[in-house]
């Protein structure tokens, strides 16, 4: 079913480029319904416009008189679910109607499935991460200013291949996904309404598309401001389309091949948005280049306490919001040093939670937050005396994929009292170091683990993962980890414990680890006063090294992790203690087989040093080949610039012969 008759009575609806038509008299207040219907537009998501006569718009000027945007009835997000019943009329819908309408409350309850404004940022930057398919190069994350009230406001920029008029379309509809790739983040065709209207009231969409020597631009508005000022019981969504005439060289707009009004749509953008002129409005195409979104989020969502939510003048290069967990303490004890760790950052600073949002991203590709680049922060290379874990879930019998844990110890323990496990779905963070060992005493401090599970679906906040027995599985495997890896490791930082010797796999002279403590001849050791080695943990050769970080490889071709398992070794059991005879003889024979494995650890370290070296001269001959590639790019972009103006010059001559 086409979104429009979803929206619309039947037989009352008329798709065009433009937008589609509101059904006669429906879902207006009653002094407005006297306008004729042929002035009415809709888009399909139930594009209207007020009545002319009931606006300050001027439709031969296309301008507003109005110099002030109109803020919502409500300005906190708690509270801004009330809706003035007394504005709506009754509805007409004709009777028997199997086509339902969306009331307006619906986008402010839709938005409540984010509780944390971080979490609907993230939303937004997602779509512009699944634009790196399209050669997108950067997100820009800053702040703006409302030209109509000098209010702040949220924009957020991309690169990215933008939306011709019917993707705007779908992009302001429920429920439209086109995202077809597998390693595309989004998949409901939800994120962007329950995003944008988390962060403020009203949200306006510039977009600009090129294909096949077309190119358009589009222009949206989202405005909860707008419905619930005009009391209606339907969400109605303005929206103005133009393309590129290249015999002129300028933007004519799109229109339909009815007899509408083509302004009407324009009207009330022009009416409720930052821009009172239509000059102004495409103004904002002037940094969008050949291709490419720019979203602004404006009337943000105020605090109880009346403060802005997303707090811009703390940090100039960040945005921070209000977390009362932070504390007071010390600077220099342990108390500050857990505050400043990035678990606790991430909840009130958008730069550190967005340098750990995802677990790899191509070099081409930069998060530019308050005009400065967004460095990645790999947290698995934050860890100390590190192992790696393999995991492979079951349902129903089957085998559902295969799950590589990288664990080990905060590089700051014991001094911080930090731990849990970071899981990624398809690349993107859901849960930062999600607690699932809990203990009254010290047993599981610091124990960080990081893991990447595509088996299970987040919730569609992306906040959360679906409660289906895999989690639940995974939840307890991850906590036998915690407990095991501690038993085990704890004595390295510092802890007293009774080490239990670790379980032997069923062959002889195997382990049950996938990476062992093995020290790397290459890297040198710190002695003791006496002259001996210290107790510190050897380095470890592991997949989180510099080539692994600073790979060419885009995450749209993750590189499937390879590790080297010893004879014997059994999937999932790598930490699970065996009968008491296995343990036994696991004692009596790991001193005639230590030797062979350290051997042949540190071969594998040495082989794969080597190819650390390649990579990096692999990688430096890349950076150089891009260079090359911008300053040609460069070059061409000129060319083509001067020979556009070259044709323009002809075509100008032309028309004066």
């Amino acid at each position: 079913m086409d979104i429009s008759e979803f929206f619309s009575d039947y037989d009352q609806v008329e798709v065009d480029s433009t937008a589609v038509k509101l059904e006669t008299d429906q879902g207006r207040p009653p002094s407005q319904q006297k306008q004729n219907h042929n002035e009415e537009y809709r888009s399909s998501t139930s594009t209207s416009v007020l009545d002319q006569e009931q606006s300050s718009v001027d439709d031969a000027n296309l301008c507003t008189t109005s110099p002030i945007c109109a803020a919502p009835l409500c300005r906190q997000f708690w509270k801004a679910g009330s809706y003035n019943d007394d504005l709506t009329p009754k509805s007409t819908t004709k009777l028997g109607s199997s086509y339902l309408h969306i009331h307006p409350k619906f986008l402010h309850s839709n938005a409540t499935s984010h509780k944390w404004a971080f979490g609907a940022i993230a939303e937004l930057i997602d779509n512009a991460v699944d634009e790196i398919q399209k050669d997108a190069k950067y997100v820009i994350i800053d702040k703006t200013i409302n030209p109509r009230n000098g209010c702040t406001a949220l924009l957020i920029q991309d690169d990215g291949g933008g939306m011709d008029p019917e993707a705007m379309r779908h992009c302001l509809s429920f429920g439209f996904s086109d995202k077809k790739s597998k390693f595309a983040i989004g998949k409901y065709g939800n994120g962007f309404k329950t995003s944008t209207m988390r962060l403020g009231a009203d949200v306006i969409v510039f977009s600009r598309y090129s294909k096949d020597m077309t190119l358009t631009q589009s222009i949206g508005l989202l405005s909860y401001t707008f419905l619930t000022r005009e009391g209606y019981d339907r969400i109605v969504v303005p929206m103005v389309h133009y393309q590129l005439n290249v015999m002129t060289g300028t933007f004519d707009p799109l229109h339909s091949g009815s007899n509408e009004n083509p302004n009407s749509n324009l009207s009330v953008i022009l009416k409720w948005s930052p821009y009172s002129t239509e000059e102004e409005l495409l103004n904002q195409f002037e940094d969008v280049g050949y291709h490419g979104t720019k979203i602004i989020v404006y009337n943000l969502w105020l605090d109880d306490d009346g403060n802005m939510e997303l707090d811009f003048e703390s940090d100039p290069e960040d945005i921070h919001i209000t977390w009362d967990g932070k504390s007071k303490a010390k600077e220099g004890s342990r108390v500050a040093a857990t505050d400043q760790h990035i678990a606790n950052r991430l909840r009130y600073s958008l730069r550190s939670y967005l340098s750990i949002l995802y677990l790899k991203l191509p070099a081409t590709f930069a998060m530019v937050l308050r005009g400065k680049v967004i460095l990645y922060h790999n947290i698995a290379m934050d860890l100390k005396h590190r192992e790696f874990i393999m995991y492979k879930p079951h349902s129903d019998g089957r085998v559902e994929g295969q799950v590589v844990t990288t664990i080990g110890f905060d590089k700051e323990a014991p001094n911080v009292c930090v731990h849990g496990f970071n899981i990624y779905h398809k690349n993107r963070l859901i849960l930062p170091f999600q607690q699932v060992a809990l203990s009254s005493g010290s047993r599981g401090r610091g124990v960080i683990g990081v893991l990447e599970t595509n088996f299970i679906e987040p919730t569609h906040n992306k906040q959360d993962f679906e409660k289906t027995s895999l989690f639940q599985k995974l939840m307890t495997r991850l906590k036998e980890m915690t407990w095991e890896y501690w038993d085990y490791h704890c004595m390295l930082i510092g802890y007293q414990t009774v080490k239990k010797p670790r379980p032997a796999s069923d062959n002889q002279g195997s382990s049950n680890f996938i990476d062992q403590h093995v020290e790397d001849q290459s890297i040198p050791r710190k002695h003791s006063s006496d002259g001996g080695p210290t107790d510190r943990a050897p380095y470890i050769a592991t997949v989180n090294s510099k080539p692994a970080l600073h790979s060419s490889s885009s995450c749209f071709e993750p590189v499937e992790l390879k590790q080297t398992f010893p004879p014997g070794f059994k999937d999932g059991s790598n930490l699970k203690r065996k009968l008491r005879d296995e343990s036994q003889r696991f004692q009596s024979e790991a001193p005639r087989t230590t030797n062979v494995n350290v051997t042949r650890v540190i071969d594998e370290n040495k082989r794969l040093k080597t190819q650390c070296l390649e990579y990096e001269k692999a990688e430096e001959q890349l950076k150089h080949k891009v260079e090359q590639l911008k300053i040609e790019l460069g070059d061409t972009e000129a060319e083509y610039a001067r020979l556009l103006a070259e044709f323009q010059d002809l075509q100008i001559v032309k028309g004066e012969i």
